[in-house]
């Protein structure tokens, strides 16, 4: 049986949005969701750099492009948020990508407007 990445790490950051789940509930822009999480994860002490910019490469040289996951958290897991009815295929993209773009191996793709509870997938690349 193959193990869990990341799994502790990863319970502490879902702990942490279920928490501003509980307090907030559905119905926000992202933005709020963010500086919510920041407070929280602030909180709970888990080390996080929030949408910090990043480079991207194309065939070895540096694109203008920058991206900005909403949040790098343990220095080894991607955190995507999103206010939206229901995550798709293209929100499941975006986090691949970021692991992609960062050689990271965990993504936390999490969605505060799904009701009556929060959404959210691991993905692992």
């Amino acid at each position: 049986m193959a193990s869990i990445i990341h799994k502790l790490e990863s319970f502490e950051i879902m702990g942490a949005c279920f928490e501003v789940y509980k307090e907030k509930g559905s119905g926000f822009v992202e933005s709020v969701y963010q500086e919510c999480l920041e407070i929280e994860l602030d909180l709970r002490n888990i080390p996080f750099k929030a949408q910090q910019e990043l480079a991207l490469i194309y065939k070895g040289r540096p694109l203008k492009s920058k991206f900005k996951p909403d949040f790098i958290c343990h220095e080894k897991i991607i955190v995507e948020l999103k206010a939206v009815t229901g995550l798709t295929d293209e929100h499941r993209a975006q986090v691949q990508n970021y692991l992609r773009a960062t050689k990271l191996k965990l993504g936390l793709l999490v969605n505060f407007a799904h009701y009556p509870k929060l959404e959210y997938e691991r993905i692992v690349v």
